[in-house]
């Protein structure tokens, strides 16, 4: 991937896509995998590429709008992050846009393909709960990968925070689909106080959803 490069979403190719079990929509809880926790965060640059990426819905339409369907996306979001390789090192998601900060190894998966596939799955369980048909839900995503240590650790706050910069919560912890919470509880005291000390108003971010 190169940096600040956007993309379009293709749907993924049946061979593939990661298949949930089919179950009845009246049980909406019961189709969402288990909530797959990563790693604790590194907090240090090495050699395996890191990556912040940015993805939004078409034409920002907020159509993960219940804590049913936020609650979709970030299990998914985790579970595929798990399968192909990629430890999520901070991560959001909103009505109509998610941030992650993603480090991967060498054998990592592509992280398009990890994207591509996540997009795909993710619209497709969507519109079955939403009981529409081929509603195009993802407009793209921008990667940039992350080569300096003060902007990595900018960007993992910035993620963290990012729900009381939209005014969704007072404190990062509060939200319910972002890495905060998970962060304070399993990173150190030294480490939350290093992280959460780094500013954010100058972080660039295209995240006028």
């Amino acid at each position: 991937m190169h940096p600040d490069t956007a993309h379009s979403d293709a749907e993924p190719t049946p061979s593939k896509i990661f298949q949930l079990p089919t179950v009845r929509l009246l049980d909406s809880k019961s189709q969402l995998p288990g909530k797959d926790w990563p790693h604790a965060p590194v907090h240090r640059l090495a050699d395996n590429a890191v990556y912040f990426v940015t993805a939004g819905t078409l034409q920002k339409r907020h159509l993960f709008d219940t804590p049913q369907k936020r609650d979709l996306l970030e299990r998914l979001l985790l579970s595929f992050a798990r399968r192909d390789g990629w430890q999520l090192e901070a991560w959001a998601v909103f009505a109509n846009h998610y941030h992650i900060v993603a480090r991967g190894n060498p054998d990592s998966r592509n992280l398009g393909e990890f994207l591509h596939d996540l997009h795909g799955v993710s619209a497709r369980e969507l519109n079955r709960l939403d009981r529409v048909i081929e509603r195009k839900v993802w407009f793209n995503f921008r990667d940039t990968k992350l080569t300096i240590q003060h902007s990595y650790l900018a960007r993992l706050n910035y993620v963290h925070q990012n729900a009381v910069k939209h005014k969704l919560v007072t404190l990062a912890n509060q939200y319910p689909w972002c890495s905060a919470a998970w962060f304070e509880r399993v990173a150190s005291p030294a480490q939350v106080r290093t992280i959460y000390g780094f500013k954010i108003d100058r972080v660039k971010v295209e995240d006028d959803f």
